[in-house]
């Protein structure tokens, strides 16, 4: 059953289907234009960001081939500290930012020469990023293997807490005057060739004079959407362990830790309330978001290799959530070819990294119709000559 509506009634300028961190900041910024804005979303606040670690690696998660992706990670990096502070003004609320830097380590030769090509990359792209012997490494953060045998120190990449994050957006969009649909959004509404809103579960029909698509991994299975329009996004499946560092182990790490083992991506996140995240499988199993003994002992196993104490902590939480991938993993931020529909999906694993600048890119948009000069390569537009296969 669903809560509620918090709305009040009438059409509004804005609707965001989806109340995670992106439909979220969507959403705030969008009000604070002066555009009447409303969120569909049974439980706001919640989506893929919930389970995220909150990793603000720009540098750190560069990849072959995303080097246009890499632009706008780094913008909206840049942008963090300031939007941090006006999103906690707004709010009353702390969300865990945290400038600590992260150390990428190699445990064996072959990952030391993955982790080379890696930081050669790095500078060719002009990143501050700093080669360091393993001893340096373990220097750094003596909680590390005797085996790291070489590492990559980023002072820039640094961290949030997602679920404050989210919690801190759900308070200043309540302050800002965004009002709430307790109930998913399950048919978008046209009236001739064009968005004009959507109903909710509860039989609420929302009059919109434009509706953006944040549902994360959902946002391509809204019925009602012209095949042409559909954003090709689909979840990919992150498996996220949550453990506790007791007083008498702090400090543990003083910095996000990363690497890759046997092939496999691993990293440990440390907040500063004592938790620690551990993650993250990256799986494509449709829309299953079952926590495995394979993809805990798989975490644990790594991570043990990587930072031995590890397994004399609590284990407190384990978690699987669906971060929304794209054809070439980057957004689909602005308008789309269906007028009055707009999109902010699609952000794969730098949701919380996007935030700030997704916030700004789609107000703008909402406001003039038109995306900034450095999200245009972003445009939802790029897949519209091919449809794409969604999981159902």
């Amino acid at each position: 059953m669903y809560a509620s509506s918090t709305a009040s009634p009438g059409p509004c300028d804005v609707l965001v289907v989806g109340g995670g961190v992106i439909g979220l900041v969507t959403a705030w910024r969008a009000a604070q234009r002066g555009l009447r804005t409303a969120v569909a979303d049974p439980a706001p606040g919640g989506g893929a960001a919930h389970v995220a670690a909150g990793m603000l690696a720009a540098v750190t998660e560069l990849h072959y081939g995303e080097q246009e992706l890499l632009a706008l990670n780094l913008a909206s990096a840049r942008r963090y500290p300031q939007f941090t502070a006006e999103l906690e003004e707004a709010s009353g609320r702390d969300t865990g930012y945290r400038a600590c830097g992260t150390l990428a380590v190699a445990l064996d030769a072959d990952d030391r020469a993955h982790l080379r090509e890696l930081h050669a990359l790095q500078q060719r792209c002009g990143l501050d990023a700093q080669w360091l012997s393993g001893r340096e490494c373990r220097r750094l953060e003596p909680m590390l293997a005797p085996g790291v045998c070489g590492g990559v120190r980023v002072d820039g990449d640094h961290q949030t807490d997602p679920r404050r994050l989210a919690l801190a957006l759900l308070t200043a969009c309540e302050r800002a005057g965004v009002a709430f649909h307790r109930s998913e959004a399950v048919r978008l509404l046209l009236s001739g060739d064009r968005a004009t809103g959507a109903e909710l579960a509860d039989g609420t029909r929302v009059s919109a004079g434009r509706t953006v698509l944040a549902a994360g991994s959902r946002s391509g299975t809204l019925e009602g959407v012209p095949a042409r329009v559909l954003p090709p996004v689909r979840p990919v499946k992150g498996q996220v362990l949550r453990l506790r560092v007791p007083p008498a182990y702090a400090p543990f790490l003083s910095r996000t830790v990363r690497a890759v083992v046997r092939g496999g991506h691993v990293y440990l996140v440390p907040r500063e309330n004592g938790e620690l995240v551990l993650g993250a499988t990256t799986e494509e199993l449709g829309w299953d978001t079952t926590v495995t003994a394979g993809g805990v002992y798989e975490l644990l196993r790594d991570a043990h290799e990587l930072v031995p104490g590890i397994t004399e902590l609590p284990l407190v939480e384990t978690l699987a959530g669906l971060r929304p991938g794209s054809p070439d993993n980057a957004p689909l931020l602005g308008p789309t070819a269906l007028p009055g529909l707009f999109t902010a999906t699609g952000h794969h694993r730098n949701g919380v990294l996007l935030t700030p600048l997704t916030g700004e890119v789609m107000a703008e948009a909402l406001t003039t119709g038109r995306l900034p000069d450095e999200a245009r390569p972003f445009s939802p537009l790029r897949f519209s000559n091919a449809l794409q296969e969604l999981p159902v």
